[in-house]
């Protein structure tokens, strides 16, 4: 009965998802930005992927376990021109109710910038900002089905410009362990504005939904991995009239090509290779970033693609990614993974009272 409510509440979110603004114009769009270093070298999109990294739950609620209990992950990111990028994540599993909560933020930092009016006047500087909190909670269904839900709230601080959103993600997971395959299917950023930027109207949120498939080899120690994202809209390019108008690079999307072109934008695709059970190294590649981030004439290099490797010890996780952006420019995310009874002893107040 539950699994029939999940269906048909995914069919109602297609009903109304053309709607949805695509490209650039949307709210919120740092929303879209990885998280973690192992979804960064994922190619930055992916739901489907089940392993010991809470923080690729903060994507898909319905990945969340309850051998997550107490685990916390702690990431940082250096973006361009000073950007940082800050993420925590822990996991709670509350036995009584049968049920897996976690908790997160992930907040990005601007630097400081001069604040001016609009003739140009200097007002003093400006500390601008984005963060998301939200908390998740998943169950299981039958031996191979996870569903989870999570709650978001948002905001933006851009000086004088500020505003507030919230929004949800549903997630359902199915896990074959027998044939070492799993798949998924995510509604995210089901939601609205609740306070708009001074002088404008209500703005859309950048709603996708997304599915994923993951296969392990049986007689290899490879996954790999396929995720397609915004199936409620077919051509997913962002169409700047003013843009190609000046530059002449209209295109005629009738055409073969660009009929490929729209299909793949959709697909993000990944291979993990598990060196025993310590080691995880990881390659991915977007085409929408390569597509979007590539420029005319010039060579593109490694746009699109990323890579990253996971260290698991006993009581701590080190994860490393590397995710290529225009012209080869490249940025940097490094993580912790660790449980907090691990630390605090088997018999601690997080221990007892996930036992209850």
């Amino acid at each position: 009965m539950k699994c029939k409510l999940l269906i048909l509440f995914f069919l109602l979110i297609l009903t109304r998802a053309n709607a949805q603004t695509l490209g650039g114009n949307t709210v919120y769009n740092f929303l879209k930005l990885s998280n973690t270093p192992q979804l960064t070298a994922l190619g930055g999109i992916n739901i489907s992927n089940e392993t010991q990294d809470i923080g690729l739950a903060f994507n898909n609620p319905a990945l969340l376990r309850p051998a997550m209990h107490t685990q916390t992950t702690m990431v940082f990111n250096s973006f361009y021109a000073g950007i940082k990028n800050y993420h925590l994540m822990s996991g709670y599993h509350a036995a009584s109710l049968n049920t897996t909560f976690a908790i997160g933020v992930n907040y990005f930092s601007y630097g400081s910038i001069a604040e001016t009016d609009m003739t140009g006047n200097v007002l003093g500087n400006m500390r601008p900002a984005d963060y998301v909190a939200q908390l998740s909670a998943t169950r299981q269904y039958g031996e191979r089905w996870h569903y989870g839900v999570t709650a978001k709230f948002i905001h933006s601080s851009y000086g004088l410009y500020r505003s507030s959103g919230i929004a949800m993600d549903v997630g359902i997971a199915y896990t074959d362990t027998v044939n070492l395959w799993q798949a998924s299917l995510v509604a995210k950023n089901m939601g609205a504005q609740i306070k708009q930027y001074a002088g404008t109207s209500s703005g859309d949120l950048p709603f996708d939904l997304q599915v994923g498939i993951s296969k392990r080899l049986a007689h290899a120690p490879l996954q790999f991995s396929l995720t397609l994202n915004q199936l409620h809209q077919f051509d997913t390019r962002y169409n700047d009239t003013l843009f190609n108008n000046e530059t002449g690079l209209t295109q005629d999307s009738k055409e073969k090509k660009y009929i490929f072109d729209k299909f793949f934008r959709h697909v993000t695709l990944a291979v993990q290779l598990f060196v025993g059970d310590k080691i995880e190294v990881t390659a991915g590649y977007n085409y929408l970033r390569r597509k979007e981030l590539n420029i005319t004439n010039a060579g593109n290099g490694l746009n699109g693609f990323s890579m990253g490797v996971g260290v698991l010890f006993k009581k701590i996780q080190i994860r490393y990614a590397r995710s290529y952006y225009q012209n080869n420019s490249s940025y940097n995310q490094f993580g912790l993974n660790l449980r907090l009874n691990d630390y605090f002893g088997s018999g601690g107040l997080l221990n007892r009272a996930g036992n209850k």
